[in-house]
């Protein structure tokens, strides 16, 4: 099934209505249109608004969910991992992932005694008022605690400098047809 597909929820699902965060549950056979299916999460259109629809209740959308995978025996993760799963990152109206969005300011890595990491990112949103922040901070939260060797994660939301369009990479540029 690929975005643009229309279904039928085939159970009460939980959501977030997009773009002011606040957390619904979308009845069983409410209609929806899948418009976005990127980084494990749906973002659907239904009842003349947008919504985010975790990766784990895909079944309600008729998807199979994606298989969770055990966590391999602690090791030292690197930076160049961090920024890869952080690459799976999205903002649920916006088909282009935070890191080439420019929306990551800052991540960094601290070894705890534990002989695993901590993970420290500091990103902003492409606007104060949208109320997706803690949504799309605790989903890379929680991708980078899922990473092998990651113990701890801290994602906070930072206002300065102000995103602006030039933070967004040549690829995200691309995506989003912008030269």
């Amino acid at each position: 099934m690929s975005a643009g597909t229309t279904v039928k929820l085939s159970r009460d699902c939980a959501a977030i209505q997009i773009p002011v965060g606040t957390e619904v549950t979308l009845k069983a056979a409410t209609p929806v249109d899948i418009v976005q299916t990127l980084g494990g999460t749906y973002t659907v259109h239904s009842m003349g608004g947008l919504f985010r629809i975790s990766g784990k209740d895909a079944d309600a959308l008729g998807l199979t969910p994606e298989p969770a995978t055990s966590a391999p025996a602690p090791q030292t993760v690197s930076e160049q991992a961090v920024w890869s799963v952080l690459k799976t990152c999205f903002d649920p109206e916006i088909p282009v992932n935070i890191v080439d969005l420019g929306l990551v300011y800052d991540m960094g890595l601290e070894p705890l005694p534990t002989g695993g990491q901590k993970v420290f990112v500091k990103m902003t949103l492409t606007a104060p008022g949208c109320g997706m922040g803690p949504t799309i901070a605790r989903d890379a939260q929680q991708k980078i605690i899922a990473l092998n060797g990651v113990e701890d994660a801290s994602v906070e939301v930072v206002w300065d400098p102000p995103w602006h369009q030039s933070m967004i990479s040549a690829e995200g540029r691309k995506i989003l047809g912008l030269g």
